[in-house]
């Protein structure tokens, strides 16, 4: 069995309504996490979507009910103006709690990109999900540096490390608890540039200091009317 990752970003306490849209097409639950945008109009940026607080809806599904649960959630939304957009990532390994003895489900096989009712991006656009793990107070320059790069908007999280004292003593970095998570969605060809930008910045020059990763993105559709 395959799975999917979809990915919802939505104004702030909407995060239940998408779930229960996804729900009715025979997903699972999902898990909200809230972060804000940091688009600098009022148009629709990618992940941007105005300076405003947002729930970030992951919900996992099994590859077979995705269509239905696109579908459901595009259905939900059409009556609302720029309510957010959706996509989805490859899920390599996946094992459900209680489950223990059950090997890891593995997905190597390639999917190409569907349309569904919406605004979804053809085939031939292919998106980028730029991942930046940065210490707290460093994503809006990253974010800054991305824009001058060619991104449109992104959605930045509160989060925080995990790494014990001996683990920085070990790797000889310091332990900055506090961290922001920069999300940003930007098409194929700009990737590079604006991971090149980010990782330019002074706040990247220090060992320790975070992270970058990107994922192909897939099924990228904007949700609502414009």
């Amino acid at each position: 069995m395959h799975y999917k990752l979809l990915i919802s970003i939505v104004p702030h306490n909407c995060g239940e309504f998408i779930s229960n849209a996804a729900k009715s097409a025979g997903a699972g639950g999902g898990t909200i996490a809230m972060g804000r945008g940091t688009a600098s109009n009022g148009v629709l940026q990618l992940l941007g979507l105005g300076d405003t607080s947002k729930d970030i809806v992951y919900i996992i599904l099994e590859e077979e009910k995705l269509e239905e649960a696109k579908k459901a959630i595009i259905l939900a939304s059409e009556s609302k103006k720029h309510f957010g957009v959706f996509f989805t990532l490859e899920v390599g390994s996946f094992m459900k709690a209680g489950t223990s003895t059950a090997p890891f489900v593995n997905q190597n096989q390639k999917t190409t990109l569907t349309t569904v009712k919406g605004e979804n991006m053809s085939a031939k656009d292919s998106y980028i999900m730029i991942n930046a793990i940065v210490n707290k107070g460093y994503a809006e320059d990253a974010m800054a540096a991305a824009r001058k790069a060619g991104a449109g908007g992104g959605t930045i999280m509160s989060a925080r490390g995990t790494a014990k004292e001996d683990d920085a003593a070990f790797f000889g970095m310091k332990i900055v608890p506090e961290k922001e998570m920069l999300m940003i969605l930007v098409p194929a060809e700009k990737k590079d540039s604006i991971v090149k930008a980010i990782t330019e910045l002074p706040c990247f020059a220090q060992a320790g200091s975070g992270i970058i990763f990107c994922n192909e993105a897939q099924d990228f559709t904007i949700l609502g009317k414009k």
